[in-house]
């Protein structure tokens, strides 16, 4: 046990540390399976026990770790017409933001977030599933300018990505995968860049992403078995609720 307890970072618990690979497993298995979901419950149950100084990073780390393992185990189904410009779209987005600056209101973020994702969620944006790449390229840049001031922009992908690809969840799935992969890779880039010591929490963040791996052979096996109108009906409740949550956390914030 001692052993084990010096891999960890100082001041977390090795039961917390059990409690996080395990759940690691069954929010990589929920995302799997229904495209949402599992990011924002890991944020929720890592702010348990991280110090806020560390939460965002590592937290990172694992999602990047996660989508990548999803996107390895679905790559069959990844949209590679839609993931091209999206890939130039987010370099782009995040070479400018490491030279614009933009402190906007967290709570005005929120609010204007969670309305636009119910929006496309519930309603149908003519020609948004006609997007050609240049529209791909200019969405994903901005989405990748939004990820480095808001944690959000997971359900805004999802929501987008449900827009461009509405008949295959498989496709869906996979592809949201590999952009997040992308969108989180260069959070990591910007963190590492800003100084902060992962090396202390690597021993963590991989078995982390392993149990997170064994989840997603887990849940891809639901996607699989999922008929197509039950999972975007799944799909469109757990954006909602994320997006409700988005307005909540707004409206809180300004009163």
């Amino acid at each position: 046990m001692e052993a084990i307890a010096g891999l960890l970072p100082d001041g977390l618990a090795i039961w917390a540390a059990a409690l996080l690979v395990v759940a690691s497993f069954f929010t990589s298995a929920l995302t799997a399976a229904f495209g949402v979901g599992g990011g924002v419950a890991m944020l929720a149950l890592m702010g348990l026990f991280l110090p806020v100084a560390a939460l965002i990073s590592v937290h990172g780390a694992v999602q990047l770790g996660s989508n990548t393992g999803r996107a390895w185990h679905q790559r069959p189904f990844i949209r590679h017409d839609v993931f091209a410009p999206f890939l130039i779209g987010s370099l782009i987005g995040a070479v400018a933001g490491a030279f614009v600056v933009v402190q906007l209101p967290d709570a005005l973020l929120k609010l204007v977030l969670g309305g636009f994702i119910l929006i496309i969620t519930w309603g149908k944006i003519p020609g948004f599933d006609r997007l050609g790449r240049i529209g791909l390229a200019v969405g994903s840049a901005a989405t990748a300018l939004l990820t480095m001031m808001v944690g959000a922009t997971g359900p805004l992908l999802s929501s987008v990505f449900a827009q461009i690809i509405p008949d295959d969840r498989k496709a869906l799935v996979a592809t949201h995968a590999a952009g997040m992969t992308i969108q989180h890779a260069l959070k990591i880039v910007v963190f590492g860049l800003a100084g902060f010591a992962f090396a202390a929490w690597v021993p963590l963040v991989a078995v982390m992403i392993a149990s997170g791996y064994l989840g997603t052979v887990y849940g891809s096996r639901w996607l699989e078995r999922l008929p197509e109108a039950q999972f975007r009906r799944w799909f469109r409740i757990g954006i909602s609720l994320l997006a409700l949550d988005l307005l909540r956390q707004g409206v809180a914030q300004i009163f």
